[in-house]
């Protein structure tokens, strides 16, 4: 009782007006405030409104409240240094009224327990004590328990409601030197609902997340999108440095369990959130959620310990070698660091963790390609080449870890915009990124048939992976051609043939995915997956039937691959206006006329020298 009593009437002597307790800023001080959905409104407020003061430096990261204090009508009284940078103080930082830090996230706290970048007084927003005296930090632990533990002097902002979020997000009366009740809504950051573009983009996101799987996304309408396309997964978890409303349904559904979670099984694990009420009241007093702060969430060491971690993150622009730009605007400075490469990093350290970036392929209304020759002068390179595992755009995915720069190059212009692909292979050419000879698709090709894509079962009961051929599959029919035997590539081509090498491979790869299309059998549907078949067909528009072969590795042979791509080819084909496919088949091809005659379909067939011509009419 006698402790009880004794925090109580701390309390009682610490609460000062809100106009008394910022009197603790001083000429030349360093204010930190509070972050996002926390900003101490009451307090900025008012020392928004002090007059006497001058050359104060204000830092803190993402607020969204109104930064008063950046307004020029304030002149030399403050001068703001953005660790990361919201819209309310964008235009400070552009016209050089404030300033820019950029580091990572996980980092910032050490600089104020070290001192390198001392706080003197922290303006921070905190819930109600409870019957100890300790106050919850609420939707914001972030910096701010950093902050907090090393500034000489720390007002705090006792909001009646803020949720009492849990974790390691507490601290007591006793550590606080200056107490301001308010009662006011905790700011808001709604998200409206995803237009078709994001959703596009985060259907080919859903297709990378396993079940079991833990995420890391941020606030915006892609990864709620992508949340929208998980209410059939199973079991997955959050370790995040901030979450919006979006995962509340997915618990609700049971979806997002956290029960396959390798790190804090059970519990959801983030810094802070920003949404809507109803979030906020989500936290509050939830022991589903625990809140730590950044340089515990963070930490890449600390990520990579959740297994099958996908990190999601978002970028302005990518070049063609895999450089990610995501803080600027060529030089203009736009937002952070943040927590993009702790998490990148993280992620390709786990085991099965996927790092995506995430971006729509063009800006300003379809006019700027976002994927890029390069990258505008003087646009920053926050998430290097050498770190980037996936980038994804409406138009599909493109793995580059581990991959040449012909590779990435290849891979990152068939997701860019098809209006954007031949300038971009242009400029590929010209930097020799890319065969001097590299062919490209069609200008007014179909776009990548996604729908097509199919898992299908064999006859030994494996699963395989079936889709249409991509640009960037030469790879893999060149190790498809090299482990094949001599008489499958006789089969084949009728001829024998060693080498397949680009030159030749090129003519294989030119499709439109209508009238010229082609579908490939994968051992997945993984960055590793190797090819296992291939089916082929060319519409002759004379007489709008198309000529169709087929090829599968000899030891996938009679597992009924060649009758899901027949299948698969014939309805696609169908589609397209053709009424029937021919072929040629030497008359020892026993496998590939029973895939032809199996086929459902009519078939006539004449042999003559040892070869049967087929026609299949649908």
């Amino acid at each position: 009782m006698h402790s009880v009593r004794n925090w109580r009437e701390r309390y009682t002597d610490k609460t000062r007006s809100a106009e008394e307790a910022v009197g603790a800023a001083r000429a030349g001080h360093r204010v930190f405030i509070g972050s996002g959905a926390a900003e101490p409104q009451t307090l900025v407020e008012a020392l928004s409104e002090r007059k006497d003061i001058s050359d104060a430096e204000i830092v803190h990261i993402l607020t969204l409240g109104v930064a008063t204090y950046a307004e020029p009508r304030l002149g030399n009284r403050f001068r703001h240094n953005a660790y990361f940078i919201g819209a309310n103080v964008r235009d400070a930082v552009s016209e050089g009224r404030a300033d820019y830090t950029p580091i990572f996230l996980s980092e910032i706290p050490a600089l104020f327990r070290e001192e390198r970048v001392r706080i003197d007084v922290a303006l921070v927003e905190v819930s109600p004590p409870d019957e100890h005296g300790y106050c919850s930090y609420g939707v914001s632990t972030d910096i701010v328990k950093a902050a907090t533990e090393s500034a000489r002097v720390v007002v705090a902002e006792v909001n009646e409601q803020m949720p009492r979020a849990l974790g390691d997000c507490f601290v007591h009366v006793r550590d606080i030197d200056v107490l301001v009740p308010t009662d006011r809504p905790i700011l808001e950051a709604r998200q409206g609902e995803p237009d078709e573009l994001s959703q596009k983009i985060a259907r080919h996101i859903a297709n990378l997340i396993e079940d079991g799987s833990t995420l890391q996304m941020g606030i915006g309408t892609i990864p709620d999108a992508v949340l929208h396309y998980l209410s059939d997964s199973k079991d997955l978890g959050i370790h995040t440095e901030m979450f919006s409303d979006g995962i509340i349904p997915l618990v609700e559904k049971g979806v997002i369990t956290n029960s396959a979670k390798t790190l804090h099984r059970g519990k959801i694990v983030a810094s802070f959130v920003m949404g809507s009420r109803k979030l906020y009241d989500f936290i509050d007093n939830n022991p589903l959620v625990e809140f730590h702060p950044t340089e515990y969430t963070n930490d890449p060491f600390i990520i990579a310990q959740n297994d099958k971690m996908v990190a999601i993150n978002a970028a302005i622009e990518v070049d063609l070698t895999g450089q990610v730009c995501a803080d600027s605007l060529g030089t203009l400075f736009y937002s952070g660091i943040g927590g993009q490469v702790d998490f990148v990093r993280g992620a390709a350290r786990s085991r099965g963790g996927k790092p995506i970036i995430a971006l729509p392929s063009t800006a300003v209304n379809g006019t700027i390609s976002r994927i890029t020759p390069s990258l505008k002068p003087g646009a920053g390179i926050v998430t290097s080449r050498g770190d980037v595992h996936y980038v994804v755009t409406e138009y599909g995915t493109a793995y580059l870890h581990g991959k040449t720069m012909r590779e990435r190059a290849m891979a990152l212009i068939q997701i860019a915009h098809p209006k954007f692909r031949p300038w971009l292979l242009a400029e590929a050419k010209t930097r020799n990124l890319v065969y001097a000879d590299q062919i490209e698709q069609p200008v007014r090709m179909t776009l990548y048939p996604d729908d097509i894509e199919q898992s299908i079962e064999l006859k030994n009961g494996e699963q395989a992976f079936l889709r249409p051929l991509k640009l960037t599959d030469e790879p893999l029919v060149r190790d498809l051609f090299y482990r094949l035997s001599p008489e499958a590539i006789h089969y084949r081509f009728f001829r024998s043939i060693h080498s397949m090498p680009h030159t030749q491979l090129q003519d294989l790869m030119t499709i439109d995915y209508e009238s010229d299309m082609a579908m490939v059998v994968l051992t997945d549907r993984t960055q590793d997956a190797r090819m296992l078949a291939i089916g082929h067909y060319l519409k002759d528009q004379r007489t709008n039937f198309a000529e169709s072969a087929f090829l599968v590795l000899d030891e996938w042979q009679n597992l009924g691959i060649g009758t899901k791509l027949m299948a698969s080819l014939a309805e696609t084909a169908r589609c397209h206006g053709v009424v029937g496919f021919t072929a040629e088949v030497l008359a020892d091809n026993l496998g590939m006329l029973r895939v032809f005659h199996k086929c459902g379909y009519a078939v006539e067939s004449t042999l003559a020298d040892g070869v049967h011509s087929l026609r299949i009419s649908f």
